[in-house]
């Protein structure tokens, strides 16, 4: 099983997805049209649906995804120490997601 799990994580590390994530240009992703068109054809589909809870996941993720590159979150860890009085706030916020998103696809049911 380890050899499996190295193959993985050295493909990983070949395709240097963690790189392209860490150099996502946010503010480029909602103004490039190939992004924004679908997307926005998502929401309204969602929206013709009535899938409301498809629509808080989106939403979220979109919130998670925001809070993870405020400066707050990025302050967390100072010339590599770890700022404890930021680190308790970012796991409730990631705990309160996580409990969100089971309640929403788990506990609520359409």
């Amino acid at each position: 099983m380890p050899d499996f799990l190295t193959s993985i994580i050295d493909w990983i590390i070949s395709t240097q997805v963690l790189d392209q994530i860490k150099d996502v240009d946010a503010a480029g992703l909602f103004k490039n049209t190939y992004f924004l068109v679908p997307f926005i054809g998502t929401i309204i589909y969602y929206l013709y649906k009535q899938a409301f809870t498809n629509l808080a996941i989106i939403a979220l993720v979109i919130g998670l995804w925001y809070f993870s590159g405020t400066d707050y979150v990025t302050g967390a860890v100072i010339n590599g120490e770890l700022q404890l009085s930021k680190v308790i706030p970012t796991i409730l916020v990631g705990v309160g997601g996580i409990a969100t998103l089971i309640y929403l696809l788990f506990i609520r049911q359409d």
